[in-house]
């Protein structure tokens, strides 16, 4: 009997073997059904005994390869796979007897098995994923409160803005972390924890709601309010989006590691192995290629995506256009986030951080991130803010000149202080000119980090 808390490797989950081996518990479970239903008194059932379901229970097996030699002859893989099943279920039966084999798959059509065994596959894949982003999170909020306190210059649009922490960027992707997992959970739940037993086209015309109910529940999951045959496939589109935006998250983390490890920049960078080779050609690189790698995979994952939107639309209550597609989509989506994941958390939990070289950087630009504080304190002064902001801008504008052309010349403060229209003495100066001005209310930001689970 399969135990459902017990987790295969994430390749394994998407194997012919562990297919096969959902497959036949759903028969059996399905016969077991059967027979309560039988001993129940109900009418059109198949008339599987107590005795039936234990034989097929003990005896039930099948051959990976026999079961492959079988569909090339079938073109079927249902079929084979049943017909593979009846005749290790009868093989020992004495010779006259009726064969257990024929109860199996009563009323049922391939969908049935099919569609119920791959949410339980994508349960259980889901299962990995989910604590795979857990671990990531722990790492992320566990280096955030590592770095609060390291001083390094936030960027926008590429250009240095104000002055920040390394610890506020860790703890920005723990909670990005945390809302893929609350995505994670809300698809596993509402979207892979599916099962359908319900005929040819979701009416039990041949089968009682019962086995559907039974089956579902001795494998945890919830039936289909109202399959069609197959369980809609908006619910594969939810999963291949949660895991596309989980992969975004990833890639997004991974691009800034990158642009922190740039010769120009080098405020952090990845773990670089002993006996580690950068470059065929240049013995002395470092590259970020995990991190590149990360990124190259999550492409593949948010394009998936596509194909499981692609595959909502059916012809009337099914058609198989989408078995193919997702045969191959949410294999490799599934695969290849659990992969980027785990390299995510080697080079999170291993990330070098550059202290000095985030001080440097952050006054690398001769005092012009402290712009923002000064154009308030003018405001502050009383003149208009008008008038403040183009006072500040004439000379930070002097100032990114000198940067440009790489001359020497005055520091923003400098400029600010031989300024006869900046009213602002130097005391005030010098405190607006003090990078923890800018964050003290970090911890409020910390407050809220610590009190984040995972």
């Amino acid at each position: 009997m399969i135990d459902r808390y017990t987790r295969p490797k994430m390749g394994a989950i998407f194997s012919l073997e562990n297919k096969y081996r959902i497959w036949q518990e759903i028969e059996v479970l399905a016969c077991e059904a059967e027979a309560t239903l039988g001993e129940r008194g109900a009418v059109d059932v198949s008339g599987v005994t107590a005795a039936d379901a234990a034989w097929i229970r003990q005896h039930a097996a099948f051959d990976v390869d026999e079961v492959g030699a079988i569909e090339a002859t079938t073109h079927h893989d249902v079929i084979a796979f049943l017909t593979d099943l009846g005749q290790h279920i009868d093989q020992d039966v004495p010779a006259g007897q009726p064969k257990p084999s024929r109860f199996v798959h009563y009323g049922m059509t391939s969908s049935d098995l099919g569609d119920t065994c791959l949410c339980y596959q994508l349960v259980q894949a889901m299962d990995i994923i989910i604590e795979d982003f857990r671990a990531l999170g722990r790492i992320c909020k566990e280096r955030a409160f590592e770095f609060e306190d390291t001083l390094c210059v936030g960027r926008t649009h590429g250009i240095h803005a104000e002055p920040m922490t390394i610890g506020m960027k860790f703890g920005a992707w723990a909670w990005a972390i945390s809302r893929d997992l609350a995505r994670l959970e809300d698809a596993r739940s509402c979207s892979a924890a599916r099962g359908a037993i319900s005929g040819a086209v979701g009416s039990y015309s041949s089968i009682d709601p019962y086995v559907e109910e039974y089956v579902c529940e001795h494998l945890g999951l919830k039936p289909d309010p109202l399959s069609t045959q197959v369980i809609a496939r908006d619910n594969h589109a939810h999963i291949a989006t949660a895991l596309a935006i989980s992969a975004a998250t990833l890639e997004q983390i991974a691009t800034e590691v990158r642009a922190l490890q740039k010769t120009d920049t080098l405020e952090a960078e990845e773990p670089f192995a002993q006996g580690q080779k950068g470059s065929s050609a240049m013995p002395h690189k470092r590259n970020p290629i995990t991190a590149e790698r990360v990124c190259g995979l999550a492409r593949v994952i948010k394009a998936n995506a596509q194909v499981a939107l692609d595959n909502v639309a059916l012809w009337h209550e099914r058609d198989i256009s989408h078995s193919s597609t997702e045969r191959v989509a949410l294999t490799d989506s599934f695969i290849a986030l659990d992969y980027i994941a785990a390299k995510m958390a080697w080079i999170l939990g291993g990330l070098k951080i550059y202290p000095a070289n985030c001080l440097a950087n952050l006054e690398r630009t001769r005092g012009l991130i402290y712009s923002s504080k000064v154009l308030l304190a003018l405001v502050d002064t009383g003149i208009s803010r008008e008038a403040a902001y183009a006072i500040v801008q004439r000379n930070a504008m002097q100032v990114w000149d000198d940067i440009q052309q790489a001359r020497s010349g005055a520091s923003f403060k400098e400029l600010l202080e031989a300024d006869p229209e900046v009213s602002l003495d130097t005391d005030a100066l010098d405190r607006i000119f003090d990078p923890w001005q800018f964050l003290q209310r970090k911890p409020v930001l910390f407050k809220r980090l610590g009190e984040l689970e995972f």
